[in-house]
């Protein structure tokens, strides 16, 4: 599976904008691909003001993407501010060549930036099945407790997508490799560049980890879309091989 991983600035609170600069960013590379990966909140940055850019699941930015995504032929994903029944969410949305999304809810709100008091946590993990790949997608903060992301339902790809600021990089990247290490996986992460209007700055560093952690893309902080080519049978021989993920503890999270 090919996935084209799409690290760029994004424009504060501006969904018009941000879906313009994006789609550029998508058309302009040609590439077949399967899948295309955007940042956290990429139409309109890390915002703790919903009100200013939330829209419905069946909002303008969603009928993009899944125009896009027929247009491209190819899936598309990443998340956005979603108002539903009186709440906000940072919802992730998959978007599949035909239209169809599947959704999942940022489950670890980030309480350092009050995102705990604007926006309220999902409780179901995802898990995707997509041309022959089990994806399990999840949000930024969630990167930090391996409990939620324990490979239980026998996945294939952790695909993180973030604002991740520069002063805690270094967390990112050891985190995604232990992550992938630790649950037999590839793990990818698709980070923003740029300074946002909280006067942060982000570095990017996207990039996808092997389930051995190798880099089969280091990390990347120039403004850029990078494919990854992923290898199912790679992966299930070195499971098959190494056995590790037989041996883990038996439990569920409550």
């Amino acid at each position: 599976m090919k996935i084209a991983l799409v690290q760029t600035n994004l424009i504060w609170e501006n969904p018009i904008e941000n879906r313009s600069h994006l789609a550029q960013k998508i058309t302009g590379f040609m590439e077949e691909v399967d899948l295309i990966v955007l940042p956290e909140m990429f139409a309109s940055g890390f915002t703790m003001n919903p009100k200013a850019v939330a829209e419905t699941i069946t909002g303008e930015t969603i009928a993009w993407l899944q125009h896009l995504a027929k247009a491209k032929d190819c899936a598309i994903t990443g998340s956005l501010v979603i108002e539903e029944n009186g709440k906000y969410y940072n919802r992730l949305v998959f978007v599949y060549p035909n239209g169809e999304l599947k959704t999942y809810d940022k489950r670890h709100l980030f309480t350092l930036a009050g995102e705990d008091k604007v926006y309220t946590a999902g409780k179901e993990k995802l898990i995707i099945d997509y041309k022959g790949f089990r994806i399990c997608p999840l949000i930024c903060y969630d990167l930090r407790f391996p409990v939620f992301a324990r490979n239980t339902e026998d996945y294939d790809v952790l695909l993180y997508v973030a604002n991740w600021p520069k002063p805690r990089i270094n967390a990112w990247d050891i985190l995604l490799k232990a992550r992938a290490v630790e649950n037999m996986s590839y793990a990818i992460g698709v980070n923003r560049i740029g300074m946002d209007e909280n006067e942060l700055e982000y570095v990017g560093h996207s990039q996808a980890v092997d389930f051995l952690g190798n880099y089969l893309l280091e990390p990347q902080e120039t403004d850029g879309v990078f494919i990854v080519e992923l290898d199912k049978e790679k992966l299930l021989e070195t499971r098959s091989k190494l056995a590790f993920l037989e041996d883990k503890d038996q439990f569920k999270l409550l």
